[in-house]
């Protein structure tokens, strides 16, 4: 490949330029113009020098990470590890400034300070399966510079609808080193430590060692799944769960939320059983999809199996069944999960909007708001069904201002200020028995009533639905 040289264009154009500058000029002028040529042709040379170190660089770092991914060599198809056998992969040196080139839509996004959290954050995930792998791939791809990935099982011909990056010649080869070796081609200065395991409660301590700071749950199996949970949120370990991505087909129905507002998900359902069995009521953030199971179902075993169907389980206690799973969905997960948990990690909070699906409630509110307009004389209320959806889940989150209560029986939409109309920029969310009192007060009497930090929170997120015309009109 030839060398890069200086826009030729540029420096033509130049030069003649300078060439008619000089055509009256004494020798002062043209040795001005002789320098300025000079510095010209400076400046490009640097360019280029500059240039072709950088590509040699490149180089030099494709032929090592190379020769190391070689030298390694896949795991072989059929072998197993132990927890003696895990192993951190080695970071490969590699110039800062290259880091810094992957990464600057990244530092652009979240800023110095942000990105300095984010690269040396420690998260371990545990199933790199379909959700998990893209989980961790995207971590890796988002600055996280320590990743451990646990996991007992090998890449299938069947993964390969919804694993992030194997291939078929990664069949039979455990799962854990197939992330890790690619990623290495990926980001070779991460480092990507494989745990070749089941997890259980008793290894814990152990494999959730070295203080992370998130763990992501990307289990499918129920016991393993409340055992893991259970765990991190009794030893203070943020954790980010992922529940059914399986049987499911619409992107637009994923979300994030805690577990304890979940609805229409299998998993989630078993799951809460199992945490309010060890006491765990809620607080941990999930992944799930609220679209309501179809007509897909687990595969029924063949006839000749149903009497010895543990016998066809991958472990004691797993399912033996198939589920189907379109490939797209986990991944769907797994990234949705990766960019709570990089925000997360960055200090760039997001509030995620819950979706209720609950229009009979939305249209209640809204004729209950014109009856209550109408009893002073106004009718025009400029508010749609659409408005009182938002104003109520994504501004309020469905719950009281005050109490924080969520019963949607007795949770209501009323003026902040009553002397205004119900428009958008003066609707807050209080309980029936909340509102009654809060009509009675003086508007002078608000801020000693609820508390001044509490009157500048609503009235911020009031200011946040005039905000929100901006965009949310036609």
């Amino acid at each position: 490949m030839p060398p890069p040289s200086a826009p030729a264009s540029t420096t033509t154009a130049l030069s003649d330029l300078l060439a008619q500058w000089t055509e009256s000029g004494g020798v002062t002028r043209k040795l001005a113009v002789a320098a300025a040529l000079g510095a010209v042709a400076g400046v490009g040379t640097l360019l280029v020098v500059q240039s072709l170190s950088k590509r040699r660089s490149i180089r030099r770092l494709k032929s090592q990470v190379s020769e190391e991914l070689f030298a390694t060599g896949p795991s072989q198809p059929g072998t197993t590890a132990t927890s003696a056998q895990s192993a951190r992969s080695s970071r490969t040196a590699i110039p800062e400034e290259l880091i810094r080139e992957q990464l600057s839509r990244n530092y652009a996004f979240f800023g110095e300070e942000a990105m300095k959290k984010v690269r040396g954050s420690f998260v371990v995930v545990v199933g790199v399966g379909g959700v998990g792998s893209h989980a961790a791939h995207m971590l890796m791809r988002s600055g996280v510079e320590r990743i451990r990935v646990i996991d007992f099982d090998q890449v299938t011909l069947s993964s390969l609808n919804r694993h992030a990056v194997a291939r078929h010649s990664d069949v039979g080869t455990p799962k854990v080193s197939c992330l890790a070796k690619h990623c290495r081609e990926i980001a070779p200065h991460v480092s990507v430590e494989v745990v070749m395991e089941l997890f259980n409660l008793q290894s814990a301590p152990r494999l959730l060692a070295g203080n992370p700071d998130y763990v992501l749950d990307c289990i499918d199996n129920i016991q393993t799944k409340v055992e893991l949970i259970d765990y991190c949120v009794k030893n203070g370990i943020r954790v980010l769960a992922s529940m059914g991505a399986g049987a499911k087909a619409d992107p637009s129905r994923i979300q994030i939320a805690d577990i304890s507002d979940t609805f229409e998900d299998p998993l989630a359902r078993v799951t809460r059983k199992g945490l309010r069995v060890k006491g765990v009521e809620g607080g941990v953030p999930v992944v799930y999809s609220t679209e309501r199971p179809g007509d897909v179902k687990l595969l029924p075993l063949e006839e000749a199996k149903v009497d010895e169907a543990t016998d066809f389980a991958v472990l004691p206690n797993f399912r033996s069944r198939i589920l189907p799973v379109l490939g797209t969905l986990p991944a769907l997960f797994g990234c949705t999960m990766a960019s709570y948990v990089i925000t997360e990690l960055a200090g760039y909070k997001l509030d995620p909007l819950a979706i209720k699906l609950r229009t009979k409630t939305y249209e209640k509110m809204l004729k209950d708001i014109k009856m209550q307009s109408k009893a002073r004389n106004d009718d025009d209320v400029k508010l749609s069904v659409s408005d009182v959806g938002f104003i109520l889940e994504e501004i309020w989150h469905g719950k009281s201002a005050v109490s924080g209560s969520l019963d949607k029986d007795k949770i209501t939409l009323t003026r902040w200020n009553a002397q205004r109309p119900f428009e958008m920029g003066n609707i807050v969310c209080l309980t029936r028995k909340e509102a009654a009192a809060h009509a009675g007060l003086d508007p002078a009497q608000v801020a000693a009533h609820y508390g001044h930090d509490a009157v500048r929170d609503i009235e911020r997120r009031l200011q946040g639905q005039v905000e929100a015309l901006k965009w949310r009109e036609p």
